[in-house]
């Protein structure tokens, strides 16, 4: 079975964020993983994280004015410096919370730039984190998310774009995260994709389709899902990045059955 973080900004929200890690701990999960952990001092998250005995699985550079609507930089051609920026602040975050994993946000289309110029620009500020994050030994993630209901506007919202610009990249700490609630908005072909590009995965999220709730609410085969993970040999984390239908630990009920699975086949 694969290994599954609580991603603590969509689970267990009735709680402040610093209570989530305890409770992430006593749901049975062993990593976390979050959109952003800038409005703490990278200390106290470590400190969070040691009390709970978790492992910090994957966080995000900064996005620009979140609350603003932007939804990243780095296709961006007029804030190079501040996704320059970004990389550094992030660094400093991953390197304080043992976190290896960082996802890159591409950023809503900008106006007046045509798409040769933007994918020009992604292309080298993809360069430029991949390499600084190398120092650390650490990987970028860029992620396709659906424009169609959950980021109108988002750039990179294809699929097999964002292997390509992976490709095009040529860095071997760029993985492409592969999140099956988005790929499967956008039309994708879930078990094809995995069995053709699982070595250019770094990082699953999950939720359900339609909805985006937990596994189990929609049309998503997860027990399928989680034995081609387990056939494919992927051994890296899957993040649990799904809206719970009622409550957190009520919606957990599908990770009891996915362990039950698991040691019957065992």
């Amino acid at each position: 079975m694969p290994k599954f973080a609580a991603n603590l900004s969509f689970l267990f929200t009735d709680a402040p964020f610093p209570a989530r890690f305890a409770r992430a701990a006593a749901a049975g999960f062993a990593g976390v993983e979050y959109l952003f952990p800038y409005d703490f001092p990278a200390g106290d998250v470590a400190e969070w994280l040691q009390a709970a005995r978790l492992e910090q699985v994957l966080f995000n550079l900064a996005p620009g004015d979140w609350a603003a609507g932007e939804r990243g930089l780095s296709c961006l051609p007029q804030r190079r410096g501040e996704f320059a920026e970004s990389v550094e602040q992030a660094l400093d975050y991953a390197m304080a919370l043992d976190c290896r994993h960082l996802h890159c946000m591409a950023g809503l289309r900008p106006e007046g730039f045509d798409e040769a110029f933007l994918e020009e620009t992604y292309i080298a500020n993809l360069r430029y984190a991949a390499d600084r994050l190398a120092t650390v030994g650490a990987t970028l993630m860029i992620e396709p998310i659906n424009s169609r209901i959950d980021m109108p506007g988002y750039w990179l919202d294809d699929v097999n774009k964002a292997f390509r610009l992976q490709k095009a990249v040529d860095r071997s700490n760029l993985k492409v995260q592969y999140d099956v609630y988005h790929a499967d908005v956008i039309g994708d072909d879930l078990a094809g994709r995995l069995t053709e590009n699982i070595a250019q995965i770094g990082h699953i999220q999950i939720a359900d389709s339609p909805g985006r709730h937990e596994p189990g609410s929609g049309n998503i085969n997860f027990p399928r899902l989680f034995d081609m993970l387990d056939q494919l040999g992927y051994d890296a984390w899957v993040g649990c990045e799904y809206r719970p239908a009622t409550t957190t630990e009520d919606g957990l009920a599908w990770l009891s059955r996915a362990a039950r699975s698991i040691s019957q086949s065992l």
